[in-house]
């Protein structure tokens, strides 16, 4: 897809076309998916010849237009399903966080966020027979949570099926008993997650586009990316647009940014897994007063919108709160050295 010649569409010519190229759009599919104003602002074209780039895309990229129900299905078919290895929550998602969607995780501190996001930076990896992707990482750390470490004791709680799938697949040799094979193992899996820190909301931002960018450089390599991690999502628009004043800018820009992390996620296949912090809400008598902040823009930007909920000692309660296609429910898990574990 990064090998498309951009001047074979009408108004692309070398320069612009250079343009396009240093501002991501490398494909006919991204510049079809973009909005005129965007391609103007990003490549600095002109409006209206930024509008003749993205019509004469669409039509190269064969999108924008209508297409049968048994199409969909088919295309649906492509989708992949990334496990958590406890069988309790993947039956509660259909069968694991899918790709092509946005999954947003909720909860109050301690609730287990980060350890979701570090678990399926390692669950990913596994080849598809075990619950896997067969795929990389990419993980925008805005809250400085992402640990290395975490993923060391990660790998090792693997099940052993799947440490010894995972071993098979790298060409490692050894045994799930073996620790110099799983010190290997443990090497490559964070040899293929991608991390960067966000000091801010257009440095995280910024960070989404460059995603964009490494995504497409890995897409035809043997661990394309497979999952988008954002830990958390919100921290720094909550941290720097303050009051009521400053929310429709701030809603404007998240905005923004759900869509530029949606595109990673449908351009590439790759789940994406946002967290996001919660607020109480002063006026609720009855029931959970903990609401998500991000307000609608997130609500109905997510595809699946997941509440972890603290329970006694390392037990989390997972509630499926919001999915096109899911009954609501509730799952059980535990956080543990190891790892994310069944009840």
């Amino acid at each position: 897809m990064a090998d498309v010649n951009l001047e074979t569409l009408p108004g692309v010519g070398p320069a612009t076309a250079d343009k396009l190229y240093d501002a991501g759009f490398d494909s006919f599919q991204s510049l079809a998916v973009a909005s005129p104003s965007e391609l103007s602002n990003t490549a600095d074209v002109g409006e209206s010849t930024a509008s003749d780039i993205v019509r004469a895309a669409r039509d190269e990229a064969d999108i924008g237009g209508f297409e049968t129900g048994s199409t969909v299905l088919e295309r649906r078919n492509e989708i992949g399903k990334l496990s958590w290895h406890i069988d309790e929550v993947d039956e509660l998602l259909g069968g694991g966080i899918e790709t092509q969607s946005i999954t947003e995780v909720y909860g109050e501190f301690g609730a287990g966020k980060s350890q979701v996001t570090h678990q399926m930076a390692v669950n990913v990896q596994l080849p598809k027979e075990v619950g896997g992707l067969h795929g990389s990482v990419i993980f925008v750390d805005s809250e400085d949570t992402f640990r290395p470490e975490r993923i060391d004791d990660m790998v090792r709680g693997l099940p052993d099926e799947a440490i010894e799938a995972a071993l098979e697949d790298r060409e490692i040799e050894g045994s799930a008993d073996d620790e110099t094979a799983l010190e290997a193992l443990v090497e490559d899996v964070l040899e293929k997650i991608h991390v960067a820190k966000a000091f801010n909301s257009n440095h995280q931002m910024l960070l989404a586009e460059k995603a964009k960018e490494l995504a497409s450089e890995q897409e035809d390599s043997e661990y394309p990316v497979r999952l988008l991690c954002i830990d958390s999502l919100t921290a720094h628009f909550r941290a720097e647009y303050v009051g009521r004043g400053n929310l429709a800018d701030r809603q404007q820009k998240l905005n923004k940014h759900l869509h530029d992390i949606d595109k990673v996620g449908n351009l590439y296949n790759a789940a994406v897994i946002v967290t996001n912090q919660v607020a109480s809400n002063p006026d609720s008598f009855f029931g959970d007063p903990t609401q998500p902040i991000g307000g609608n823009i997130l609500g109905h930007k997510s595809t699946f919108r997941i509440y972890l909920r603290k329970s006694k000692a390392d037990k989390r309660i997972v509630r499926l709160v919001d999915a096109p296609n899911l009954a609501d429910g509730e799952g059980v898990m535990r956080v543990q050295d190891e790892g994310l574990k069944p009840e």
